[in-house]
């Protein structure tokens, strides 16, 4: 019987974030099939979270910082309990089927990028190891 070490914990974390994003984008798709909706949703909740780091250029700032003024709008947007909220406002009827496919492509934003690496930021603006 072979011995295998156990999977880095980092490792692991990015296999989990691979699967959540895998479900995830069967989600989009059926949803957007269904409803025949979420064009818009696509584009905005898709690319909208990175929107801080425009925010966040600047000059004088190492490679791969982000401006410390952004650090908190990015951390926030970058954090699942936002689009987490609006998914069960959506769930519940109280915001329309749109934006249920938008919380959806916010999470997926959110687990694609936690799947390739990236995550939150410390105050200083880089990536927290």
């Amino acid at each position: 019987m072979e011995i295998t070490a156990p999977i880095p914990r980092p490792a692991a974390r990015r296999v989990a974030y691979l699967a959540l994003t895998s479900l995830l984008v069967l989600a989009i798709v059926l949803e957007v099939v269904r409803h025949r909706t979420g064009y818009w949703q696509l584009a905005a909740f898709g690319i909208g979270p990175d929107l801080a780091l425009l925010f966040g250029a600047g000059a004088g700032l190492a490679r791969g910082q982000l401006h410390p003024r952004a650090v908190p709008f990015y951390n926030a947007l970058h954090r699942f309990w936002a689009p987490a909220v609006l998914l069960a406002l959506a769930a519940t009827g109280v915001v329309g089927t749109a934006y249920l496919i938008g919380a959806l492509v916010w999470c997926l934003h959110i687990g694609f990028d936690r799947t390739v690496g990236y995550g939150l930021r410390t105050r200083d603006g880089f990536q927290r190891p």
